[in-house]
């Protein structure tokens, strides 16, 4: 059984302007775990310098950052959503209302007023890193 995990670092490596609670700050690089931690297929949530992210982990290990909102349902559920592909693009399906977003645009695939914003990831020495 996997927990969503809520973790909050600071790095100072800072690459662009982002818009956090209504004010405009500069993005970081933030440390989430080791890739190891996260299996495969199985979203987690952190909390990025006041920012939700859900992280996903493909089999190949190719990693993917979205909004943990879900627009439609208004709540932070993404992480709990259902990992898939459509058409070879992987995919995140809504927990709630089923919407399915591609994890590498964050457009939704069902409905083109939806979308999630996408954020860079990377791994360092192990450590998987978020841009937000």
């Amino acid at each position: 059984m996997s927990l969503t995990a809520v973790i909050e670092r600071h790095e100072t490596t800072v690459v662009e302007p982002a818009w956090v609670h209504g004010h405009r700050q500069p993005a970081q690089w933030h440390q989430i775990c080791r890739l190891e931690d996260l299996e495969p297929f199985w979203g987690e949530a952190a909390l990025l310098g006041g920012v939700q992210v859900a992280l996903v982990r493909l089999p190949d290990d190719r990693l993917f950052a979205v909004d943990h909102y879900d627009p439609l349902a208004q709540a932070h559920v993404m992480a709990r959503g259902i990992v898939g592909s459509k058409q070879g693009r992987p995919t995140l399906a809504s927990p709630i209302n089923k919407q399915v977003y591609d994890l590498a645009t964050g457009k939704c695939l069902s409905d083109d007023s939806l979308a999630l914003r996408c954020y860079p990831v990377r791994v360092l020495q192990g450590v998987i890193e978020v841009l937000a």
